[in-house]
């Protein structure tokens, strides 16, 4: 507190960044100089609690966490092995898709789903851990290994003390005396879960080698997690009791017709035995000295749809989802302000792609499972051991974002890879497939069709030579091959004139 007031009085002569003054309009900013692990480790479990209770109860919070989690995963985020070998390479790929199915240790979902499911926590709670659990052979699975979900609330933050010797436990993290990550202490149940018969507040100590730890730090030296809404909550939650509030005050205004009254209330009317019932077009006579009143209730005005957008606004900016995906509001934006909108969102969630759910999840979990695929015999890649770093060499391909405009975009990519500026592996990567197998299934196509006489193409595709003829990629239908042989001696006899009889 003395350090600060120095500091403040110090700046005021010294003058300089108006952002660290104390003056009239700074006078009730007073920023926490706290590390963002302390701050965590403080209102990490209340923020995840907060969250969590929004998306159950509040539907734009449940619409933001679903769009994020789809715009990410999608169908899943796919590997692309760069085994040289075609046939081994094909095997590869037909193991893991058959092990997908067996990934998750609940069974409730595939490797995909697993994805998707670890992208909403990580959206929601800022983290979430994957335990890789080894299975035995009698199991009766492709390659003996699941995965375990955990979410973030089963590694206490309140776990922190100096270990004998040079290591230590951070907010339920145990470190070695140089900075790694050893193992995870984890609650044996979850402590909110009063159904799990287990021992509350008992841990147990898991290898880091066995933990799949899935954050976005926005922090260095950041440790553990922290919800996207934490920005967000304080607005969510006051305007959802704002909407409340005006549909109270609609529900009471409408509970009200009309009032009969009387100037006289010492000669006040008997109540009638039967209510006024009011139809339209009703003429209704009263007695001498009655009169008919209707409440006057205020109106939310022309106030309240302004005031709406604006604070879903800030909302969505608060949580890096687009105002149309936050609300389901398609009618405040036209095409080129929403494609603008979607292209901004696109590039935030390719980087998370990338950043986080391919680097910290895909690639782990793809290393561990070619690992266990090779040492359990399920599948015989040779000198594996030698030449491991070359067998794990992947691409992963996350699921293609669908076009907005696609005769335009489509044409505009054809432009691109005709002047050399994308190629076709490219292309067909950023729509989430693997080239190879794209091109042996066009070869396999262009083969049937032959064989049937058939031909889809259409004329002067790059799939066909000038004039709609085929070129190398693809074999002619027997018309066009009747054809080309008429087009030959055309061209025989233009370029074989017979010479000119002498005059």
């Amino acid at each position: 507190m003395v350090l600060d007031a120095f500091r403040a009085r110090l700046g005021s002569i010294i003058g300089g960044f108006d952002a660290a003054q104390y003056h009239r309009r700074m006078r009730g900013f007073r920023a926490t100089r706290a590390h963002v692990n302390t701050l965590i480790a403080a209102s990490g479990e209340t923020i995840t609690a907060r969250a969590r209770w929004l998306v159950r109860n509040n539907g734009y919070a449940a619409n933001a966490v679903d769009a994020f989690a789809n715009h990410v995963v999608g169908d899943g985020i796919k590997p692309s092995s760069k085994i040289a070998d075609a046939a081994k390479k094909e095997e590869l790929q037909k193991l893991w898709l058959a092990w997908t199915d067996e990934a998750d240790a609940e069974g409730l979902t595939d490797f995909f789903g697993l994805q998707r499911r670890a992208a909403r926590e990580v959206f929601l709670a800022g983290e979430v851990f994957l335990r890789i659990r080894t299975r035995r052979a009698e199991d009766g699975l492709t390659v003996p290994m699941q995965l375990q979900m955990l979410p973030s609330e089963m590694l206490p933050q309140d776990m922190t003390r100096v270990l004998p010797g040079a290591g230590s436990i951070r907010q339920g993290i145990e470190f070695d005396g140089i900075g790694r990550r050893v193992a995870y202490h984890f609650l044996r149940r979850h402590p909110g879960d009063s159904t799990d018969p287990g021992l509350a507040g008992e841990t147990v100590r898991v290898p880091a080698s066995e933990v799949i730890h899935i954050l976005d730090p926005v922090e260095a030296g950041q440790l553990r997690g922290v919800s996207r809404f934490a920005a967000a909550v304080v607005k969510l939650f006051t305007l959802d009791l704002y909407d409340d509030a005006e549909l109270e005050r609609k529900k009471t205004a409408a509970m009200f017709a009309m009032f009969i009254t009387s100037p006289a209330p010492e000669t006040a009317l008997d109540p009638a035995e039967d209510d006024l019932e009011v139809e339209p077009g009703q003429v209704v006579r009263l007695d001498p000295g009655e009169d008919v009143t209707t409440p006057s209730t205020p109106d939310s005005g022309s106030t309240y749809e302004p005031f709406q957008y604006r604070t879903l606004l800030q909302i969505g900016a608060a949580l890096g989802v687009p105002y149309g995906y936050l609300t389901g509001d398609t009618a405040k934006g036209n095409f080129s302000n929403t494609r603008i909108a979607l292209v901004d969102f696109r590039r935030r969630i390719s980087a998370f792609q990338h950043s986080v759910m391919v680097y910290q999840l895909c690639r782990a979990v793809w290393t561990r499972w070619m690992d266990m695929a090779v040492l359990a015999g399920a599948i015989d890649l040779p000198g594996f051991a030698i030449d491991r770093r070359a067998y794990l060499a992947c691409d992963w391909l996350p699921t293609k974002w669908d076009w907005i405009d696609p005769a335009k975009d489509a044409a505009a990519e054809i432009l691109q890879i005709e002047a050399g500026l994308k190629s076709r592996t490219q292309a067909i990567a950023e729509r989430g497939y693997d080239a190879e197998q794209v091109d042996r299934e066009i070869a396999a196509e262009r083969k049937r069709e032959a064989e049937l006489g058939l031909d889809f193409r259409r004329p002067g595709s790059p799939a066909q030579a000038a004039g709609g003829g085929t070129g190398q990629s693809g074999a002619e239908s027997p018309q066009q091959d009747q054809q080309n042989a008429s087009d030959q001696e055309d061209d025989g006899e233009d370029r074989n004139p017979q010479p000119a009889e002498e005059g």
